[in-house]
């Protein structure tokens, strides 16, 4: 017993070194490797402000808008400086931990002259620059434009994954990889999506400013610019998704698999975003086609392909057409007989407001749905009683609808959060999720708001229930091993095997329950003692 208790004592590894302040700082803030950090925010953070600090820049060009706001985008701009120098600072002290410089015998120095760093610095080398050169004002705003190379940090990386996830890969099949999700596009196709995300509310925002007079009159010539950015953006992506469709099994013959798609209502609204552009354009000189600049609007639309809210709305829709019709179904009948009623009662004392029933039905309609614009009201007190029981049905019919809609989604969301439970629970069948499980377990996660601690918990208990069902099946076999000594030893053997397991993985934790003698019995702690013995003379000096 002494000698096992001196080599235990003797492979016991001493106590690891605490890390320094500098590794624990980019383990934190910028190593991509640790889940949870803050690398990933900081990066966004930092290409939104370079989109921000371009944008700044494009609208500096507007005299009628930067004379009056000058302060306020000197503001801006020293703002983004300091947030780029500290930045620059914090990678550059930082550099000795970075995977890359792991190693060299100068990390800094190396890190200074390696392309990303000379991209940051060059970002806000003019700025500083301008304090001691001469330098002319336009001459510093054009290079300001070199923050936009600061992206490159982000594209970079994104772009040799996509290459590693595509290779082999036809060209086909990557532009498939970049318009549509799948586990191929990686951080390329998110870029995508929030690329065209950013044009559709550029676009409708223009719009909307278009029909301000003050700012059509400033900016009439931006905004044509900027719808016809917009088209070419939006039609590159229209063609993109009608040449790359057919890697789908669903459209997959060359000529109908497109056509196919081109009738989807993805594909339809696609082509009704850029439609009224082509259409001006080609026939203005045969119609006055203005009127279908409003129908720009209908870009909005794009963006319920990147809703997954939208999808479960429609799925719940669909799936309770049924209820919903029936109560749209009983809301126009008691419509229809009310204005019918409506009309009977005061077609006589107000022939000019209730000429007609469908004139009534309008009537109708906006008592029940409790809006009373006041523009039609009876003034017969037979007709004052009837519309004053009409506001109080409403009131529950127009709310059934309202219900039901409510319901469809919520009950929708509960089936798709059991489905994603369904799956965890077969890809546990070979007590193991492997990476590309995973990614699509969080994929799943992302699409139904569910937090990665809701996802870990489910795990958890996919995992605790497989467990209990191989215990259920092993006491299922104790008849069968009384009866056969070598079903009972392979039995036995497996429980062992088990239980080594469960201390190997969670010894630290375990040891403090093991140590109470009111949780574990005599025989339960000489058995972990044993198993935790055996663990450290197998561990390696």
């Amino acid at each position: 017993m002494s000698e096992t208790s001196s080599i235990v004592k003797n492979d016991i590894p001493p106590e690891a070194p605490r890390p320094s302040f500098g590794r624990r700082l980019y383990t934190v803030l910028l190593d991509p490797d640790v889940e949870g950090n803050f690398q990933k925010l900081i990066e966004h953070f930092v290409a939104t402000l370079i989109l921000l600090n371009v944008g700044s820049m494009l609208v500096e060009q507007i005299p009628e808008i930067y004379e009056p706001n000058k302060k306020l985008f000197h503001f801006f701009d020293t703002l983004s400086i300091i947030v780029f120098t500290v930045e620059y600072v914090l990678r550059f002290a930082l550099s000795p931990y970075q995977k890359d410089m792991v190693g060299k015998r100068f990390p800094r120095i190396a890190y200074a002259i390696s392309p990303f760093a000379v991209i940051d610095l060059l970002s806000i080398l003019p700025f500083y620059l301008s304090a001691f050169i001469a330098l002319d004002l336009r001459m510093l705003r054009v290079l300001r434009l070199l923050r936009l190379l600061k992206l490159f940090r982000v594209l970079i990386p994104a772009w040799k994954e996509f290459r590693d996830l595509n290779k082999g890969r036809t060209f086909r099949q990557h532009v498939h990889a970049i318009v549509w999700p799948s586990r191929f596009g990686g951080q390329i196709h998110h870029f995508f999506d929030l690329f065209i995300i950013g044009w559709v509310v550029i676009s409708v925002i223009s719009v909307l400013l278009e029909t301000v007079e003050s700012a059509h009159y400033i900016l009439a010539m931006e905004f044509a610019v900027l719808d016809s950015l917009a088209v070419a953006v939006f039609t590159t992506e229209y063609l993109m998704r009608i040449y790359s469709c057919v890697e789908d099994p669903r459209f997959k013959e060359a000529y109908a698999g497109r056509i196919r798609y081109a009738f989807t209502p993805g594909a339809v609204i696609d082509a009704l975003a850029v439609m009224p552009f082509f259409l001006e354009a080609l026939l203005h000189h045969l119609f006055d086609l203005r009127f279908l600049r409003i129908f720009r609007m209908l870009r909005l639309l794009k963006l319920t392909r990147f809703s997954d809210a939208t999808k479960l709305v429609w799925d719940g829709i669909k799936r309770e057409a049924g209820t919903i019709g029936a109560s749209f179904f009983v809301l126009l009948l008691v419509i229809i007989l009310c204005g019918s009623l409506g009309y009977l009662l005061e077609h006589a004392a107000q022939p000019d407001k209730f000429e007609s029933i469908p004139g009534a039905i309008y009537w109708s309609v906006i008592t029940l749905s409790s809006v009373g614009y006041g523009d039609i009201s009876p003034i017969t007190p037979m007709g004052r009683f009837i519309t004053s029981l009409m506001a109080l049905l409403g009131i529950a019919l127009v709310a059934i609808p309202s219900g039901i809609l409510s319901a469809a989604f919520t009950d929708q969301l509960r089936i798709e959060r059991e489905n994603i439970g369904t799956k965890i629970a077969a890809m546990m069948e070979d007590d193991n999720i492997d990476s590309d499980e995973k990614a699509l377990l969080e994929e799943d996660a992302r699409r139904l708001h569910i937090s990665e601690a809701e996802l870990a918990s489910m795990i958890k208990i996919a995992q605790r229930n497989r467990l209990m069902d191989k215990n259920v099946r092993m006491e299922f076999n104790l008849t069968a091993a009384r009866e056969d000594p070598e079903l009972a030893f392979e039995q036995f053997r497996g429980l062992v095997s088990q239980m080594k397991q469960l201390v190997y993985i969670a010894d630290t934790q375990m040891s403090g329950i093991m140590k109470s003698t009111e949780e574990a019995s005599g025989l339960e702690r000489s058995i972990y003692d044993q198993i935790v013995q055996q663990k450290a003379v197998r561990k390696p000096v």
